[in-house]
């Protein structure tokens, strides 16, 4: 079951076997085997490692000294070479030759062997005799997705391509000879050559994902014109993707890339990707995958009546900041406006627009031309009105934090100097600040992270807001979620955090020189300082603990309460800011006694009243206007 042992020099690297091997042709079997055993690791491999071990596999097959003991090692090594890591430029070159000299291999070794099989690469020679009109290889699918001996087949005999229904066919290929061979008289040596992978194949023209992988067939027959070669190749299973496209490609060599030349489809189902070629070469498909993407689900009903309530109270809010605001000289009108505005705009766009209007719903359809897709994973150009929302909700609920910044700005500032306003050019520093930061901060990450035919690098497909998770579902630390957002808004809320404790422990002292803190009852302090943690907007915190929450239970009680805090955040503004004032009260006191007196059209009579006489005089009437301010009834009576 084990061939004869080998006595091994330990001590060699790989530069060194790379040094003896062209110098000691008969110790080719020991130096093939050393460098199968330091290849044994391939993830600990380095560019220049995979590099020269690339070379010495090349020498080994290409040597004329070869024996089945010496191939079976040198494919080894090239099959563990095929699972290294690392990847460089250096070694393109190295293994683009390397995969030449597999070919011509593959076709010379029918009288040494016949089958080399190694788990990510097996290389299979064949004479064929002159009347058969076709060979087919197939490989069927394996369970760990490598290589099998026992699942390797050819039939040496067949003029079309008999595919497996069932499924389990990983790949297959039909070489039609020309009729003009049979007449020859003459055996044909073919060569087939199949990559796990296609690490040596690395393109240009076509940008694969980290960690996916195509299979790579090689089929061989020399300088034979008129072939008919027919291949299916089983699609891979992307998880929550779907085939968007696909290419029959060949290697070209001299454009080191993959090429359509001389190949087309033939047809596509659930069981395999059919291609035609006119010549024999390195063959794969190149597929594009769309994602699967599972939309947001409509608003729940305590959003909507949240955000309907916060779009109430923000508008009644400033109008009322608007209409008084020469009453209240000393009130941050401008701040809290601006806080009200941004808010109100960013609740009517998220209930309106956060839901992407232009879903990809319908299954794709896969394109009749043969055309090399740019990449394996699809993505639809931006259409437009999911980035305009995306980009205004990141506007103004920065805009959001920004003013409420400023706000706590305004309140410390006057807490610290005791003074009764803020100093005389701090409003016009707020709005430029107010205004422009968020701007810079949403240019910055357009800038960075958006692009017409990739939008998911700035907002996501399922809902329109920015980008936070990989292809995998985890969050990504590079995308605009976390450094156009979550970053500037935790800098913001500390900040806010540390003048709400300010403020509270101030107030809660007496300080002769703020009037405000002399003799205010403990409940109108904590109503002051919740007021300043609901302006502040510090309900958001809740949004941070979301994300590090790994209980269940704490993470349904924290999305609840995030849930119904920020959402009425605008209906807790105008409860706290704009119901409990005195101005507010006296003013909705006016209406409801407007509202509520009723104006009744009023009519007096005189009469003239004589003792025992007749009098001809004729009663009159006189409708009298109606004042509500006096008793609904009023009459006059003359003698």
């Amino acid at each position: 079951m084990f061939g004869s042992p080998h006595k091994l020099q330990c001590e060699l690297l790989l530069r060194d076997i790379q040094g003896n091997i062209s110098s000691s042709p008969g110790d080719l079997l020991k130096l093939a085997v050393s460098t199968q055993i330091l290849t044994s690791q391939p993830e600990q491999l380095s560019a220049d490692n995979i590099t020269t071990a690339a070379q010495i596999a090349n020498t080994l097959l290409q040597s004329a000294n070869i024996t089945e003991d010496i191939a079976v090692a040198a494919v080894t090594t090239i099959s563990q070479l095929l699972n290294a890591s690392e990847e460089s430029t250096q070694e393109r070159d190295a293994v683009q030759s390397l995969t030449e000299t597999l070919e011509k291999f593959s076709m010379d070794q029918h009288n040494n062997v016949s089958l080399i099989v190694q788990p990510k690469l097996a290389v299979q020679s064949v004479q064929v005799p002159s009347d058969s009109v076709g060979i087919q290889f197939t490989a069927l699918t394996g369970i760990s997705g490598n290589f099998v001996a026992n699942r390797i087949h050819l039939n040496t005999n067949t003029s079309e391509l008999i595919a497996d229904n069932g499924g389990s066919t990983d790949i297959q290929i039909v070489i039609k000879f020309p009729p003009v061979s049979h007449s020859n008289n003459t055996n044909h040596s073919i060569g087939f050559v199949l990559y796990q992978n296609d690490r040596f194949f690395r393109s240009r023209a076509f940008r694969a994902s980290s960690g996916t992988s195509r299979r790579v067939i090689s089929a061989n027959l020399g300088q034979v014109s008129g072939l008919h070669v027919e291949m299916l190749f089983k699609p891979t299973a992307v998880p929550n993707a779907s085939l968007y496209d696909f290419a029959c490609v060949s290697w070209n060599y001299t454009l080191k890339d993959w090429s359509t030349y001389g190949c087309s489809k033939v047809n596509h189902s659930e069981d395999g990707l059919r291609c035609f070629c006119n010549h024999t070469t390195n063959f794969a498909v190149l597929m594009s995958y769309r994602k699967d993407f599972k939309y947001a689900e409509a608003l729940n009903w305590i959003t909507i009546l949240g955000c309907s309530m916060s779009i109430i109270g923000l508008s009644l809010t400033i109008t009322f900041q608007i209409v008084t605001r020469k009453s209240r000289k000393t009130n941050p009108t401008v701040l809290l406006v601006s806080v009200c505005v941004c808010l109100l705009i960013f609740t009517l766009l998220f209930m309106l627009g956060v839901d992407n209007p232009h879903k990809q719903l319908d299954r794709p359809e896969i394109q009749k031309d043969n055309i090399l897709p740019p990449s394996d994973t699809h993505t639809e150009r931006d259409r437009g009105p999911c980035t305009v929302v995306a980009v205004l909700l990141q506007y103004f609920l920065l805009g959001t934090f920004t003013w409420n910044t400023l706000y706590a700005t305004h309140v410390f500032l006057v807490i610290r100097n005791s003074l009764a306003t803020s100093p005389s050019d701090f409003t016009a520093y707020t709005v430029a600040i107010g205004w422009g930061l968020p701007a810079v901060v949403v240019a910055l990450t357009l800038g960075i992270s958006y692009r017409v035919d990739d939008p998911l690098g700035y907002r996501q497909e399922e809902f329109c807001w920015l980008a936070a998770l990989d292809p995998k579902g985890n969050f990504d630390f590079k995308l605009p979620m976390f450094w156009g957002f979550l970053i500037p808004v935790a800098f913001m809320l500390i900040f806010n955090t540390v003048v709400l404790v300010y403020f509270a422990v101030t107030t809660c002292k007496t300080n002769p020189h703020l009037t405000s803190t002399r003799h205010t009852s403990m409940k109108k302090k904590f109503l002051s300082s919740f007021s300043l943690a609901v302006v502040l907007g510090l309900s958001w915190i809740l949004g941070y603990l979301l994300l590090i929450t790994q209980n269940e239970t704490m993470y349904t009680i924290l999305n609840i309460s995030f849930c119904v805090l920020t959402t009425t955040q605008g209906f807790q503004i105008f409860i706290l800011f704009t119901a409990r004032t005195a101005i507010f009260k006296k003013n909705m006191l006016s209406v409801l006694k407007s509202v509520s007196s009723a104006g009744i059209p009023l009519h007096t009579k005189k009469f003239s009243l004589w003792r025992g006489k007749h009098s001809d005089q004729v009663e009159s009437y006189t409708q009298l206007d109606t004042d509500l301010s006096f008793p609904p009834w009023s009459s006059q009576t003359s003698n």
